[in-house]
């Protein structure tokens, strides 16, 4: 048992924010309705061809879930859809500004008629205020958010290569729905509740904005070093190749020096003596370890800051991440069903010990019609029937 088997979810979602929210429901035992468009269905379905033929983010987002095509401008439509609320705990909505309103689809609507019901609107910028009708996709929204004026070198800011802004806002409409459930056991009542892809990634943004609205001034890009923690980021040692090490404290820079560099008076340096100091020089200070790594190879460099524990890393491209030797050692692979044939998943991170999280099929467009429309009447008329 899984444990929000029994939860029904009916998601009005497309794209990346809520289908991200509602499969990681699904992944601990929800059942997730996906309601799409006719014909065409969630638009992400047609961002790429890449997996057999089906997108790449569809297949990430989507398995676990149910779908069913309405048009929910049509009355007959509409009323399916109403149908399918009267027996759900949890509804989420991305749709565009104002459309949840138009449809009647609005927390306070639907809260009059389905006390019970959790309901869970995403969008870029809330409502209220003068972006609140704003288009936002996740590139958008990075740069409403400054998170892209940290990303990149000194010369060119630079998108995340991830949708950040979409998986924050993932991120807080499930946890929120999580809570909103949780309430509900203590209440007995539904409630809803916003979240914004902008408020979502600001959160994401702590960081940066406390530094610099007490500091005075923004952390300077710096590729793929940290703005405020030296030595944190590339090193390149004597075969070319470039070696990722991060030091946190005092403690690991005093072994840094000793063990890694073999300079142990450097720990002592004034412009090297703290964190900021070394920030303030890190020109001086790459240029120390830079004369240093170029005399050592690869794995003589990683054998010394592994003997010192200082955290190290390699540059690994994504299809050596998806071979990557911990997934293995942990099997974190599962196989799902498609409409293209079984595919490799990656398993939610959460671990829980005996327990396997779902992993079922990724839906076709309009797959559960059939089924659920026969389960809606089925139901309907168990209800008459009892009365």
């Amino acid at each position: 048992m899984l444990p929000l088997d029994g939860i029904t979810v009916v998601a009005l979602e497309q794209a990346v924010a809520a289908p991200f929210a509602t499969r990681q429901l699904a992944d601990v035992g929800a059942r997730v309705i996906k309601v799409e468009r006719p014909g065409t269905g969630d638009f992400a379905r047609g961002y790429d061809e890449t997996v057999r033929g089906m997108s790449s983010h569809f297949v990430w987002l989507n398995r676990n879930k149910e779908s069913l095509a309405l048009d929910v401008k049509s009355p007959q439509d509409a009323a399916v859809l109403h149908r399918l609320l009267d027996r759900a705990d949890v509804f989420v909505q991305n749709l565009a500004p104002g459309a949840a309103e138009r449809l009647g689809l609005d927390a306070a609507t639907l809260l009059a008629a389905h006390p019970r019901l959790v309901v869970c609107g995403i969008s870029g910028y809330g409502t209220g205020g003068p972006y609140a009708h704003a288009k936002a996709y996740d590139l958008l929204v990075q740069c409403e958010a400054g998170a892209m004026s940290l990303t990149g070198t000194e010369q060119e800011p630079a998108k995340i290569g991830i949708p950040v802004a979409d998986i924050a806002a993932g991120m807080y409409a499930y946890s929120g729905i999580l809570t909103a459930l949780y309430e509900r056991e203590r209440t007995g009542r539904g409630g809803a509740f916003e979240v914004s892809m902008l408020e979502a990634l600001g959160e994401w943004m702590g960081y940066p904005a406390y530094f610099t609205r007490y500091g005075g001034t923004t952390p300077p890009r710096s590729g793929a070093e940290h703005a405020a923690i030296a030595p944190y980021g590339p090193y390149p040692a004597a075969d070319g190749t470039r070696v990722f090490l991060g030091v946190q404290n005092e403690r690991e820079w005093a072994a840094f020096c000793t063990e890694v560099l073999e300079l142990p008076e450097l720990a002592a340096d004034p412009r090297f003596d703290r964190n900021s100091a070394r920030v303030a020089h890190r020109e001086a200070l790459r240029e120390q370890i830079e004369a240093c790594f170029a005399q050592l190879a690869t794995e003589e460099i990683e054998r010394r800051l592994a003997g010192a524990r200082i955290a190290h890393a390699r540059l690994r491209d994504v299809a050596q991440f998806t071979a990557h030797p911990q997934l293995a050692a942990r099997d974190r692979w599962r196989t799902v069903d498609s409409p293209v044939g079984p595919l490799d998943a990656l398993l939610p991170p959460v671990t829980v010990a005996g327990r396997e999280p779902r992993m079922d099929r990724i839906p076709a467009l309009d797959e559960d019609r059939t089924r659920i429309l026969a389960e809606l009447d089925a139901t309907e008329r168990e209800t008459e029937g009892e009365r």
